[in-house]
């Protein structure tokens, strides 16, 4: 007996999960860039998030179609993926279906079968999403940054799937010994007579052949991911459950400010007061945000979960009305600069080296940054709980705090606030006059 297959079988699975593992441990060091951020609270409020939304797929089904469509191939991927275990054991030790022998019959035909409805389900649902996205082209899956990358990733994934789920049931249709069984084949008994004037030696080639790329395919796709907006794959649980449970319309307020407003309130502290002896003084941290750096790593998390699905820009009534703004490519955008802020600190030995360039401005502008009305349209639409306004807010922060750049009517109206006590050009005796109107 040769155990050449089952030395390249581990060989190629060593490769694959190493390489894996990786990829997981870069995407966690650019997460780790981010600010630190307290997200313990309200524990049991975040696990029924993650399950309702990730797990039970709760916001896909607001559109129906996509929805239903997604949890039959979420449910395919998740299910048919239990059949790799025995692929990996038969791989190892020179099995062939162990699990056949395991399991009663029954048993084991009943799964086999589940797995091959679920494929041909998947290969359908796989084929309506790709007209849908490349006959129908609808609207959100060709805006301006949906070009190049993240138009083909979308159909890479597609073609990934198609293949994986033939390869699966052409795995199991020239099977002799799976079809002689007659349990379990509720697909492919209708596929194995297009190999039936096929010897006995040849249909074991094509059997070996598909099985074989089947598992290198699956071990590909799983290194793709880290590459692919389809990372949301993995991260989607993680995102769901650290994502924001304050009520919508809820910001949060920067300690730093917090702290000088609560000063200039206190009539007994003297702004002038000489620091305590031995106290350093402290340098103030920036406000807002104009790098991957300055964002929380909730944030950033954020940026990798992306599907980049468009139901954001979909919904976005600033978009809707012409303006620049699209909340996908505020997360798209902030995916690509921490990429390449990665990219940096492995270049230079795991150190960042000022390249010149930041998020804010080259790659998202203040334009599109002022267009936003702060509905939450968009963290509301998210299958997956990111909150693309998080961002443009501290965003925003960053131009009106640190670089006094805000439009002419925020300042208009700030300078009044500052001298008026109200937002209005009128002086302190008549700014409560509209109350009388």
């Amino acid at each position: 007996m040769s155990y050449l297959p089952n030395i390249l079988f581990a060989i190629a699975l060593i490769i694959g999960i190493g390489y894996f593992v990786k990829n997981i441990k870069t995407l966690k060091r650019n997460i780790k860039l981010g600010k630190d951020v307290d997200v313990s609270d309200n524990k049991s409020l975040r696990w029924k998030n993650m399950t309702r939304i990730a797990l039970g797929q709760g916001k896909m089904t607001r559109r129906p179609v996509a929805g239903i469509l997604h949890i039959i191939v979420y449910v395919g991927f998740v299910i048919i993926n239990i059949e790799v275990l025995e692929i990996v054991i038969d791989g190892l030790f020179g099995t062939h279906r162990i699990f056949s022998e395991l399991l009663p019959q029954s048993i084991y035909g009943l799964l086999i079968g589940s797995f091959e409805v679920l494929a041909a389900l998947v290969f359908v649902s796989v084929i309506i999403f790709w007209i849908r996205r490349n006959i129908i082209k609808l609207k959100r899956f060709w805006s301006s940054e949906m070009t190049s990358w993240p138009k083909n990733d979308g159909n890479f994934i597609l073609y990934f799937e198609m293949v994986l789920m033939s390869l699966f049931l052409i795995m199991n249709a020239t099977d002799l010994h799976f079809q002689a069984m007659e349990s379990g084949n509720v697909i492919s008994q209708f596929i194995a007579p297009w190999f039936g004037g096929m010897a006995e030696p040849t249909l074991h080639i094509i059997e070996r052949s598909a099985w074989w790329i089947h598992i290198l395919g699956i071990l590909v796709f799983l290194n793709y991911l880290y590459y692919s907006k389809h990372l949301h794959i993995l991260l989607a649980f993680p995102n769901t459950y650290y994502g924001s449970v304050k009520p919508k319309g809820e910001l949060d307020n920067l300690e730093a400010v917090t702290k000088e407003v609560m000063l200039m309130m206190d009539p007994n502290a003297d702004p002038f007061a000489a620091p305590a002896e031995g106290a350093e003084d402290e340098v103030p941290e920036k406000f807002g945000a104009s790098d991957v750096q300055d964002l929380n790593w909730v944030q950033l998390l954020n940026a990798y979960t992306c599907t980049e699905c468009g139901r954001c820009t979909s919904s976005c009534p600033a978009n809707l009305t012409g303006k620049k703004l699209s909340p996908r490519k505020i997360m798209m955008d902030t995916r690509d600069r921490l990429e390449e802020v990665g990219k940096n600190i492995d270049a230079n030995k795991g150190k960042f080296v000022d390249d010149g360039k930041q998020l804010l401005g080259d790659y998202i502008t203040a334009e599109e940054l002022w267009a936003c009305t702060t509905c939450n349209a968009c963290v509301e639409e998210c299958p997956v709980s990111i909150s693309p306004l998080s961002i443009i807010m501290d965003m925003r922060r960053y131009l009106v705090m640190e670089q006094s750049a805000a439009p002419t009517e925020l300042n208009n109206m700030m300078s009044n606030i500052e001298n008026n006590g109200a937002p209005w050009p009128y002086n302190q005796m008549d700014r409560l006059n509209w109350k009388d109107e």
